[in-house]
């Protein structure tokens, strides 16, 4: 099987371990790209991974401290 090049919210807490409040609000916040089909919210798997680069050693809690990834 491929690797999933796309993830749902909860997918996404599961693979990153960020709760999945915490990885809705930085959706709503527009921390983190995402690509919406009707109800259902997906964020790149790549996206993921370069939000996760740019924020280490933040804490995704405190919007303070968040760097949003910038579509390109």
């Amino acid at each position: 099987m491929a690797e999933k090049i796309a993830l749902t919210v909860e997918e996404a807490a599961d693979f990153t371990g960020i709760g999945r409040n915490t990885l809705r609000q930085l959706i709503r916040g527009d921390m983190i790209p995402t690509l919406k089909i009707g109800r259902k919210v997906l964020i790149r798997t790549e996206d993921l991974d370069s939000f996760l680069v740019l924020n280490r050693n933040n804490n995704l809690r405190n919007p303070a401290e968040i760097q949003p990834l910038r579509q390109n």
